[in-house]
């Protein structure tokens, strides 16, 4: 199922993971790469991961995807889950790299349905935990 416009395929494994963080809870976050013209999963964190255990996972010269299941608690006290997409793309990484990831993102977003917050991230300042839990609110 490649995508007409980038040319990029989303493996089954993709979405089945995303799939079970969604409903079964039983990851914190999952990182994909984009190999050989088709996304996949590069690393999953379970559930006891930290976000500093997410942040970690990403290389510093690499772009990836990311998606990072953010436990909250609300002003009225209530437990609430989001789930965030993350498309890091540090000024380090080739540009090449970054062209193929930012051409492909929307179209892999579109295959994870129930993405509730998206960040663009260049570096690690900009997805800090004050902005994720700005973001989540």
């Amino acid at each position: 199922m490649a995508n007409a416009a980038s040319g990029m395929a989303v493996s089954d494994e993709c979405k089945l993971k995303f799939l079970e963080l969604k409903a079964k809870r039983n990851s914190r976050f999952i990182v994909f790469k984009i190999v050989d013209q088709a996304v996949v999963v590069d690393s999953i964190g379970g559930p006891q991961n930290t976000y500093d255990d997410f942040t970690k996972a990403l290389p510093p010269n690499e772009c990836r995807y990311a998606v990072f299941d953010f436990d909250f608690t609300t002003h009225e006290n209530c437990q609430r889950s989001k789930i965030f997409f993350i498309a890091w793309s540090p000024d380090s990484a080739k540009v090449r790299q970054k062209m193929v990831y930012a051409s492909s993102k929307d179209r892999f977003k579109r295959e994870l349905d129930g993405i509730q917050v998206e960040l663009q991230v260049t570096d690690p300042s900009e997805m800090s935990m004050d902005i994720i839990k700005a973001r989540a609110y």
